[in-house]
């Protein structure tokens, strides 16, 4: 076997332990929440963005998965045409009826797993429970902030926005925030 071949090994065994290790401590993270189960996050579990939706809709309860309606379709679009990394994590930070603080601590516990560089809030709910994963006091929509070496945004509600071409657009600007800097 050749360096070359030996290095690609090594690396795609790397990754996979790296993949298990987050999927266990985000099975971990769901443990604290009865009810986490109900509503399956989905994504890459080393994806450089974790997307985040306050309440369940009525298609994520029917699927049993985030953001399995047009508001999942909407989000991987604007991140596209923004030029974002493909590699995206979506959790439901309300998929039970755990109080603040376990919702908080799980949320903490599955950003850290996955380790994204960018963390979106996707509605007001969401914004809130990631402010308290991340101990802040509020997270301003449309106003990047770094945490914890991470670049955090919140929208004003990407799935309200789907009915509201006002809401739309303005979710729209506030997800510009994120869009690389051109050279």
């Amino acid at each position: 076997m050749s360096t070359t071949d030996e290095t690609t090994v090594d690396t795609q065994r790397y990754e996979r332990l790296c993949r298990e290790k987050a999927e266990a401590e985000i099975a971990a993270a769901d443990a604290l929440a009865p009810g986490s189960g109900r509503i399956r996050s989905v994504g890459d579990t080393l994806a450089e963005i974790v997307l985040v939706k306050g309440l369940p809709g009525p298609d994520d309860r029917s699927a049993g998965r985030v953001l399995a309606g047009a508001d999942g379709e909407a989000a991987d679009k604007a991140l596209e045409a923004l030029g974002l990394a493909p590699e995206r994590f979506a959790v439901c930070s309300r998929p039970g009826r755990s109080g603040a603080a376990v919702r908080a601590e799980r949320l903490a516990l599955i950003i850290e797993a996955v380790d994204p560089s960018i963390v979106i809030a996707l509605d007001s709910e969401a914004s809130s429970d990631v402010a308290l994963a991340f101990g802040v006091n509020a997270i301003t929509s449309g106003e990047p902030l770094r945490l914890r070496g991470r670049t955090v945004l919140a929208v004003d509600g990407l799935a309200a926005s789907l009915a509201d071409e006002r809401l739309k657009r303005r979710v729209w600007r506030q997800l510009q925030a994120l869009a690389p800097a051109k050279p």
